[in-house]
């Protein structure tokens, strides 16, 4: 957004769930997609920023324990002097940001300044966590009622708001949030106050996420088993009948990835793709590109090429970048796609083929297999080339061993560069997140996420191990040291997520 022309900006106080990507909003993806600054909590999934504009502003405001960190006072001065600066402002919040969030004193402090603001609400992990932990909070044959409550105050503290004999009559769920440090405190006193001693309680640990934890037990002995299992915060109790029905109904954390960290080194575009099948598995997934696809560096020479598509024979596409690339360029020259010609198509891989399928063009040639020295041998299976004129539309500094295979056999061929790929610079909290927490694998999907990753010289967290889309991506892996765990048996983003799966559940990954 241009702010030049805006005397003030609005503030977005913005829910971001309670950490699985997919129970974001779209009103708060939208929100993040049009602000031009963004301040963002520890709870919130770093993930979303990956939706900002490149040009947007982000400031990390979280509170951890025994970290320094922003005051609230600070937060709430730095949200009104960014708007007041002409900026649309994203104030991202965990979970919901009117419940237990501060977004009241936040959203107090701006309209006091004069500030438009807008609440955009989001799940709350009260609902989420238990839900995710297999835990219905209300069931009609065990409850009425469910009360959320926080365990942030001492409940020993005259000045105390909660009213735990108010608590212990009521009964029917009761969900506690920011309150594992104080879980000791706050079951003696729910005992005190005549809680049973055998109620069902659970704790749900980094709720909705790949590194979700639950640990159940009852009101008497809860604060001990969390002490002696390290149970730490961010976590969710859960007090009350409905907990016993987790026996039956836990469904997030018995998927196949359930508790694998895998970090996703591919463009912020196309990282997607991989991560939403690892996540649909159970995996937590940390999204660290380590490439981005740019312009050729002679743009000018490319649409040449491109203007010229109907005198050649075939065209072959080695990636779904260049399939991209080239009919954006097609598309600015021609408006006709019949202006192609005649030429024919040949691909690598499905994915490639399927991009040039949504153009509604024919692939006429694609190997089984994913590599450029199968499109060369189905070549030779279509009898002589001699003569004929090819287009190959590749990476800039890609491999040559299609074109100079291609002109052994007698063809003309031409190369088209159609992009080129640098090193991603831009980064949104993943590596400080990959340091901090580690690792249990890493995928690359190319030879340059292994380079560029190698480039960012982070420490190699200990114990993580290596998977690999193809064979070519495992021979750069090799060259700079590495030891390949994975190799997807089929060569696409499909055949990696069957491997990884399969290496985890034990079986032959070489297989897939």
């Amino acid at each position: 957004m241009n702010t030049s022309t805006k005397s003030k900006g609005k503030v977005y106080l913005v829910g971001a769930g309670p950490g699985d990507l997919g129970l974001v909003t779209l009103r708060a993806k939208e929100c993040i997609e049009g602000a031009d600054a963004i301040v963002y909590d520890h709870l919130a999934n770093p993930e979303m920023l990956s939706w900002a504009r490149d040009d947007s502003e982000i400031i990390y405001a979280g509170k951890e324990a025994g970290e320094p960190s922003l005051s609230q006072e600070e937060i709430n001065a730095l949200l009104i002097e960014k708007a007041r600066a002409g900026k649309d402002v994203v104030r991202l919040k965990g979970g919901d940001p009117f419940v237990f969030g501060r977004g009241a004193e936040e959203a107090k402090a701006i309209v006091d300044a004069g500030i438009e603001f807008e609440i955009v609400p989001g799940i709350t992990s009260a609902i989420a966590g238990p839900a995710y932990a297999g835990i219905p909070v209300t069931h009609r044959a065990e409850n009425s009622h469910v009360t959320f409550f926080t365990g942030h105050e001492y409940p020993a503290k005259t000045e105390s708001a909660i009213d735990y004999a108010a608590l212990a009559k009521l009964g029917g769920t009761q969900v506690m949030l920011m309150g594992v440090e104080r879980l000791g405190a706050v079951t003696r006193e729910m005992l005190k106050q005549g809680v049973r001693e055998d109620l069902p309680v659970a704790l749900i640990r980094w709720a909705t996420t790949g590194r979700q934890e639950t640990l159940t037990g009852t009101i008497q002995d809860i604060a001990q088993r969390a002490t002696a299992g390290g149970f730490k915060a961010p976590a969710v109790a859960v007090f009350g009948n409905v907990v016993s029905l987790r026996e039956n109904l836990n469904w997030y954390e018995n998927q196949a990835l359930s508790g694998k960290r895998i970090v996703v080194t591919r463009t912020r575009k196309q990282a997607s793709a991989l991560s939403n099948k690892l996540r649909a598995l159970g995996a937590q997934v940390v999204e660290l590109p380590t490439i981005r696809i740019e312009p050729p560096t002679n743009l000018r020479e490319f649409a040449k090429l491109v203007q010229d598509a109907h005198i050649y024979d075939w065209i072959v596409f080695t990636s779904a970048n260049g399939v991209e690339a080239f009919f954006e360029m097609f598309f600015k020259l021609y408006n006709d796609a019949r202006e192609i010609g005649a030429a024919r198509i040949a691909v690598i891989g499905p994915a490639t083929a399927q991009r040039v399928k949504d153009f509604h063009l024919h692939v006429d040639l694609q190997p089984e297999e994913f590599v450029a020295e199968a499109v060369v041998k189905e070549f030779r299976k279509q009898g002589g080339i001699e003569n004929l004129r090819i287009l190959v539309v590749r990476a800039e500094k890609a491999r040559d061993v299609l074109p100079k295979e291609l002109s052994a056999l007698g063809a003309i061929v031409d190369e088209a560069f159609a992009y080129r790929t640098v090193a991603e610079t831009r980064d949104t909290g993943a590596r400080r997140q990959l340091l901090e927490e580690g690792a249990d694998l890493i995928t690359f999907t190319s030879s340059s996420t292994v380079e560029n990753f190698l480039a960012l010289g982070l420490p190699w967290p200990k114990g993580m191990q290596v998977a690999s889309i193809g064979p070519i991506t495992s021979k750069t892996a090799r060259d700079h040291g590495l030891k390949v765990d994975i190799e997807a048996g089929r060569h696409d983003i499909d055949g990696l997520v069957e491997a990884i799966r399969n290496f985890f559940s034990g079986k032959n990954a070489e297989n897939s």
